[in-house]
């Protein structure tokens, strides 16, 4: 029996789903192990309910499907997804998914067949490519559950060896994602200030110069609601400069 979870915002899809579940049981003997109605109760609900086959409606309020799966892509044994569209063809190949399995609304059974054959499970890099704009939240991955951090608490993202470190005001959480890969994607709300960190511009409160003994000046980031200061490398320091208007 393969575990089923529905993620969809509308009522009857989710039912016409279950419904065709049903017409291919035979073949494909299956169990509707959760639903959910947006992209936020499918991750608090996903983890426990131990489904192993995802079908995703893309456009849901708040949350749409394509960051949903890749906050998923953070668990250490992520749900095989099947994405759910109303779009057309054109439309879903302009979103990049035909790198990934899908089905157009409305659903047939022969076809809900076929992507439960071939279902597998979608890497970061193919979700990363489909999406076309930053996540709202970045994913935390603690003990079979995912905890979602608002990127607009996000003060700074450091990479330390393998891992990211995330501070907000509050604490810090250990990500693995390249930090080249977060710059790309938040360009247009972080900053680099030196080869191993980013830094909110919302945040970024003024510098300091800092003791080195150096001729040249060392500067340092003042940030907001942290009393930690950040050094600036020299290569970043024009930058940053003009981000503020530092003279």
């Amino acid at each position: 029996m393969i575990k089923v979870f529905i993620a969809d915002d509308e009522e009857p899809a989710r039912e016409r789903l279950k419904e065709l579940l049903g017409d291919i049981a035979e073949d494909f003997p299956t169990t509707v192990v959760g639903e959910a109605r947006n992209g936020l109760e499918t991750l608090e609900q996903l983890p426990q309910s131990g489904a192993e086959l995802l079908l995703l409606d893309i456009q849901m309020p708040g949350m749409g499907g394509l960051e949903v799966a890749r906050h998923l892509a953070a668990l250490a044994e992520p749900p095989t997804v099947v994405f759910v569209t109303a779009h057309d063809r054109h439309a879903v190949e302009a979103f990049e998914l035909n790198a990934l399995d899908y089905l157009l609304k409305p659903v047939r059974a022969e076809r809900l067949a076929a992507a439960l054959k071939k279902a597998s499970v979608p890497n970061r890099e193919q979700l990363a490519k489909a999406a076309h704009s930053a996540r709202e939240y970045i994913s935390v991955s603690e003990r079979n559950r995912i905890v979602l951090v608002p990127v607009r608490e996000i003060i700074f993202l450091r990479a330390e060896q393998k891992y990211v470190t995330l501070r907000t005001r509050s604490r810090e959480h250990l990500i693995e994602e390249p930090l080249v890969s977060l710059e790309r994607e938040f360009a247009a709300s972080f900053v680099r200030i030196h080869r191993n960190c980013l830094v909110a511009r919302a945040a970024i409160r003024g510098f300091e110069r800092g003791a080195d003994g150096e001729d040249e000046p060392h500067w340092l980031v003042v940030l907001d609601g942290l009393e930690e200061k950040l050094p600036v490398s020299r290569r970043q320091w024009p930058t940053l400069r003009e981000l503020v208007g530092e003279k």
